[in-house]
This record gives C-alpha cells, structure tokens and sequence, in this order.
C-alpha cells in the first residue's frame, strides 16, 4: 500500500486531525522517558514548533529540499525523539539542495523540526518504503533517546543517525537504569522481536548497570554472558544480524592521565561471548578510552553534562555528570560507534554509514 506526503512546508499551516499533518508546540517539555511523547522541536535550547504527519507505524523515506531564492539559509533537522539527522546544511542565496534520510515510525506519527540560524525547507517528500532495514538498539541511558524535559542529556542512540545514509532506519528501545537482564525481565526484548525482520540489525550494549548490586545486576563471566546470548539468540531467529557492543567507559582518570577501568571483567566477557557465537564486536570501550585520553581530563568535559548553574532550565543548579553525555558528546560516541562498525567490518550495515569524508563534522 502506497502512503505519504508532498508538500511545502508553511508554519501557518497548524497541525489539524482531519488534513493529517500541520506544525504544533507541545504545552510542555515532557520528562517521562517511558511515555516517549517527546517532539523533535523541543530539543532545541528554545522549543520550536514540529512538524506532525500521521502515518501507518512502519519505515519511510523522507526528502527534504532546503534554500531560499534571496538568501543564505542554515538548516539543522531532527525528527522523533531529537534524533539529528542533518546538522546545519547550509545554501547559498538561489541555491537549492536535497537531503534524504529513513526513519522508523512506531507511534503513528512521523515528526520533524527545522531549526538553525536560518532554516528553511521548501519542500517536504514522504513516502512509505517496507523494505528499508532497521538498527534496532538495546541498551541503558548511555543509548537511549533521551525526554526533552532532560536535554541537553542525549543518548548516542539519537545520534547516530547523523552517520547513516538514506538507506537504513533505527528503532531505539534503550532505556535508563536497564541492563541486560532487567530489560529482558522487563518485557523490553520481547517487544523489540515483535518488530525484527530478516535483514535488519540488533545493537546490544549493556553493563552499566549490570554492575549494580540489586535486582538487574549480573555476573559477568556467568548470567551476564548468558542473558547477552538471549539477544543473539533472538537476533538470529528471525534472520537479523546481532552485534555486541562494549560499553565506553566513564570519565574518570588516574593520576597518570590514562582512564580507569570502572566495568571490570563485564568488557571481556562480552568479548569472549562475541568471539565464542562469532558475532561482531565493537569495542567501544577501547575507542572511548583512546578518546577520553586524547582529550584530557578537563577538555573531557564536553563530552559529558558538565554544565554551569542556570544554564539550562532542566538543571537549575547545574550538574557534574561523568557517565552521561551533552549532546554534543553524544554525536561524538555515536562517531565511534560508526568508526567501531567500520573497524569490525559489520556486514552488511558497513555499507549503510556515510563516507568518513562525508561525515557530520561538528
């Protein structure tokens, strides 16, 4: 069944039910990760509005055309739950430009915001497309798209679409606090498989909390192993590529310079598992800690949701996080990631990433 839109976007043109598409403001920030009622306009540091166009659940492909005929515009997009998908693409006056991109609707509507110094879309293409393969992520707060009531807090997961090209979506069921056993005891992977189909991928990283000692937690040469083998498991069932990922590590650095190792044995055991059920491993851990190194301990900060009292409304007397990113931090994890994919040589999905020299360069 054929569905989608074609349109010149106009933010006069208010969201209504029965035309099935127009821009809104939301009456508020939303702060509930779970409820996943966040609008891609509210991820910049002031709200702006989004654009809602109600489609079946499932994959699409969207091409937008910016430019101006008198002036020069600069256009950043975002669309769901502040995935980036395009940062800043700039044009010269009377110059036009098409960038396209895939998306995974799973609530029924597509959202897309238009931000910048000067934005302008001058025309909006959607169209279902079924057969566009999906990333499906299961991970911690590290990976999860995080609620606008928490930005500028940005999990890599809604940055890694800024290194992928048009040809491929991502689902991102991560969750805050998760970790490889609570978000299968939890029902998170039995609703994930629900949506795998053969062709698509299954990224897993999980240890940060697995290192709790409460009811999530786990062993990592015995139950930590065993409930990772469950998403491989899964992933192969229905014809889906699984890949495990190892966790980056937090900042913090011993008196040498040189970053400390907070996962303990959890970065080997999945090693070991990933070489004993020959799936792909990307060792997020070694690149995060040659970055963190590169970057030393106070330049590091960026990286993470270090930030000033007052600075943002969420967080009012500021905040000293060293496990959690800014978003710039985010896109600059998800840079690994896609780097991690590369170095591993994960077919196909190598194959879906943006040329290195085309890559977002922030």
């Amino acid at each position: 069944m054929e569905f989608g839109y074609s349109f010149v976007p106009n933010e006069s043109c208010q969201y209504d039910r029965e035309q099935g598409y127009g821009f809104s403001l939301p009456p508020k920030r939303s702060k509930t990760e779970d409820m996943r009622d966040s609008w891609p306009g509210d991820y910049f540091d002031s709200v702006i509005p989004s654009l809602l166009m109600d489609v079946p659940n499932g994959t699409y492909k969207v091409a937008l055309t910016f430019g101006s005929s008198d002036a020069p515009t600069v256009t950043t997009v975002k669309e769901g739950l502040g995935r980036l998908r395009l940062h800043e693409v700039k044009t010269e006056a009377g110059q036009s430009v098409t960038h396209s991109f895939a998306v995974h609707v799973m609530d029924g509507q597509l959202k897309l915001a238009f931000g910048g110094a000067a934005p302008l879309v001058q025309k909006v293409e959607v169209k279902r497309v079924a057969d566009i393969p999906t990333i499906h992520l299961a991970g911690d707060s590290t990976v999860t798209d995080q609620p606008s009531g928490h930005y500028p807090y940005t999990g890599w997961g809604q940055m890694i679409g800024l290194f992928l090209a048009g040809g491929i979506a991502t689902a991102n069921y991560a969750c805050s606090g998760r970790s490889s056993k609570s978000f299968i005891t939890e029902g998170r992977l039995n609703r994930l498989e629900k949506k795998l189909r053969r062709g698509d991928f299954l990224l897993v990283q999980f240890a940060h909390n697995d290192e709790k000692d409460n009811d999530g937690g786990t062993d990592p040469f015995t139950t930590y192993q065993a409930y990772l083998k469950q998403y491989i498991d899964v992933a192969r069932r229905h014809g889906a590529c699984p890949v495990l990922i190892a966790p980056m590590h937090r900042r913090f650095y011993e008196e040498d310079g040189t970053i400390r190792n907070t996962h303990g044995d959890y970065i080997e055991a999945m090693r070991q598992l990933a070489l004993q059920e020959q799936v792909p491993f990307i060792d997020l851990a070694s690149l995060s800690k040659a970055y963190f190194e590169e970057l030393g301990e106070e330049r590091s900060k960026q990286v993470f949701l270090w930030t000033e009292p007052g600075q943002y409304e969420c967080l009012p007397e500021g905040t000293q996080d060293n496990t959690h990113f800014s978003e710039f931090g985010a896109i600059e994890i998800a840079r690994l990631v896609a780097q991690g994919i590369r170095d591993a040589g994960v077919e196909p999905l190598v194959h879906h990433l943006i040329a290195q020299k085309e890559g977002a360069a922030l």
